[in-house]
């Protein structure tokens, strides 16, 4: 039998929780089995897992930068390709934007041809977004076609 080291109570062996006051079982001034220590968490298990900050790195060119410059992101490959990916992303999605707008808006706004490429082209953009947040979260490396292998260089892998 072993007691309990915060109430003194006899409890069964084997019993995680003292049945008494609830105090986890451990070695105490009574006597008592001894409870194993909690593991360490390890760096790679810290934080977020790299599905997760690669899909997040997709929310905005914000999270990307910040997973580039804090210390257990930056070292990882994954997260590091997701984020410079996400960054060629948004400058990509935004000169097509102004270009679009530029150009959308002259001759064939009348007719109203230019805003509706213009609205085809943000869509286009923005399931290609989806595409990016989902895959990352499975935890693949989908790269797009000229921006992906420009983005793998830049995280090394």
């Amino acid at each position: 039998m072993a007691f309990c080291s915060g109430c003194g109570s006899q409890m069964a062996d084997g019993v995680a929780f003292c049945p008494q006051c609830g105090r986890a079982a451990g070695a105490g001034a009574m006597g008592g089995t001894v409870a194993a220590p909690a593991p360490a968490q390890s760096v790679a298990s810290a934080g977020l897992s790299d599905n997760a900050a690669g899909a997040l790195a997709y929310v905005t060119f914000i999270p990307a930068l910040i997973f580039l410059l804090i210390e257990p992101y930056n070292r990882r490959p994954f997260v590091r390709f997701h984020s410079f990916q996400s960054i060629f992303y948004s400058i990509l999605s935004i000169a097509v934007s102004v270009a679009f707008s530029f150009f959308s808006f002259g001759g064939f706004a009348a007719i109203g041809f230019g805003f509706g490429l213009f609205l085809l082209v943000r869509l286009a953009f923005f399931v290609g977004w989806i595409m990016l947040v989902i895959k990352a979260a499975q935890g693949q490396m989908w790269e797009l076609p000229i921006i992906g292998p420009l983005a793998k260089q830049q995280a090394g892998s």
